[in-house]
């Protein structure tokens, strides 16, 4: 334990550039808090100690500002930066050498007893406001850019991004894939295309109408 705790300060300053001393770090640095608070409290919670492991990770979020599971799994040197409004639940499983920014969450989309939060692999990283739901895995290496909604697994070595996420690189190589839009609806879109749609029938009346009245003109000079 003793071991995995100096992890957990060496790995800030392999982070953070910001990062100037130990007793800095120690006293300053919410997102460390945090992760102490929680090996405390994931501790009690295996030994079945629930409600003060609960306890433990209300008072670290009331002062941190980040929320984690006592039930969640956490490797070793998981650097969580700034951190304020984080959020990892219960069934969450992170391995080793993981990163995650401010406004992250590692949520669940369901009621469901049971695994419902995500599995992180070692060396990932999670970029600011980015929402990784439901049970899925994030593999080895990959990236979740800021503000990407993640509802699938990511394959190692890749990067995610967008609403919803895509992989757009894997294995260091660009994935050349134009955006469905029949996975990110555009109403404002449809809207236009429906009058487009309008706008060619009124068209297709109107020369109707003139052919027509071209005929009644001929009609009338006979």
């Amino acid at each position: 334990m003793f071991k995995m705790l100096k992890e957990d300060i060496e790995v800030v300053f392999d982070q953070d550039p910001a990062a100037r001393s130990r007793l800095e770090v120690i006293l300053t640095y919410a997102g460390l808090h945090a992760i102490w608070s929680h090996r405390l409290a994931h501790a009690l919670f295996k030994r079945k100690l629930y409600f003060i492991a609960r306890i433990i990770s209300q008072i670290s979020r009331f002062f941190t500002g980040i929320e984690i599971h006592p039930g969640a799994k956490i490797g070793s040197r998981l650097f969580i930066d700034h951190g304020m409004g984080v959020v990892i639940g219960e069934t969450c499983e992170i391995g080793d050498n993981v990163t995650i920014y401010q406004g992250v969450t590692l949520g669940g989309t369901g009621k469901e007893k049971g695994k419902r939060h995500p599995t992180v692999k070692d060396n990932a990283l999670i970029a600011t406001g980015a929402k990784v739901l439901g049970s899925i895995t994030i593999g080895e290496n990959s990236k979740i850019g800021g503000g990407s909604v993640v509802l699938k697994d990511v394959p190692p070595n890749s990067t995610v991004v967008g609403v919803p996420g895509r992989v757009v690189i894997q294995d260091g190589v660009k994935i050349k894939k134009d955006l469905n839009h029949s996975d990110l609806p555009d109403p404002i879109y449809d809207r236009f295309k429906a009058m487009e749609i309008e706008i060619q029938l009124l068209q297709q009346e109107l020369n109707g109408l003139k052919e027509e009245r071209s005929k009644v003109n001929v009609n009338s000079n006979i």
